[in-house]
């Protein structure tokens, strides 16, 4: 199993706002979790990285506590968040963002490598590249933040709300590099409100509402049960 969350309950002050939340990913996985807004479903990526604490429970990722480790080690031991909102730093050019994704690395040709590899994924980034982060349309910004978390090596890449914002044709877009980033190596943990277009691509998935995991199971099985499709899919199949 490369990721175990197991009982995990967080709260802001008095918010109970992850009650008990347990699921796993494992090795080449896509796994999404799908709810509205409010479930906990960021709540419960910002936990896995560092961001925030559970009362009790425990994150395993291959086989190793980081549940009370800090952030920048639990990039280090090869968890990566993609958080919501995209979180660029809109005054440094998109090279310069790059950059920084590879802040725990100091191996300089084996970024050089990496840095090759995804303006080779994001050949827009490659054109941008001397751009300030902020000059960037929507959709670029959402390939440069992907692409910096890649600059870290992950091997599970956490992604929060990645559509959100986007046209039609762009959420399309994002969602192939997603699929082509998990078929070349990297598990992937989804949080998404298009549900439709997560459990397109995921191979299982979990439902959670107001900080529980009301549902589970195949992503396909998922797409055709009554109840999601009722409450995240619009009412129809």
């Amino acid at each position: 199993m490369l990721l175990d969350v197991h009982d995990l309950n967080v709260y802001y002050g008095a918010i109970h706002a992850l009650k008990g939340i347990s699921f796993h990913v494992e090795k080449g996985e896509i796994v999404t979790l799908i709810g509205a807004n409010g479930a906990g479903k960021s709540s419960t990526l910002n936990t896995i990285s560092g961001l925030l604490r559970t009362r009790t429970g425990h994150i395993r990722f291959e086989d190793k506590e980081i549940t009370r480790i800090e952030p920048q080690d639990i990039v280090k031991q090869g968890v990566v968040q993609v958080p919501e909102g995209r979180k660029i730093f809109a005054t440094l050019t998109v090279m310069e963002n790059l950059e920084m994704g590879a802040f725990i690395h100091d191996d300089k040709a084996r970024i050089a490598e990496d840095l090759e590899s995804v303006l080779q994924r994001f050949p827009r980034l490659r054109e941008r590249r001397k751009q300030l982060g902020g000059t960037l349309s929507g959709g670029e910004q959402q390939m440069l933040a992907i692409a910096r978390g890649l600059m870290a090596r992950p091997s599970l890449l956490l992604l929060d709300e990645p559509s959100m914002g986007l046209s039609p044709i762009l959420v399309e877009q994002i969602f192939e590099i997603i699929r082509d980033i998990n078929e070349q190596g990297t598990s992937i943990l989804l949080v998404e409100q298009n549900a439709q277009m997560a459990l397109s691509i995921a191979d299982r998935g979990y439902v959670l509402e107001t900080g529980s995991v009301v549902n589970e199971g195949a992503a396909q099985d998922l797409l055709h049960n009554p109840s999601v499709i009722e409450a995240y899919l619009g009412g129809h199949g």
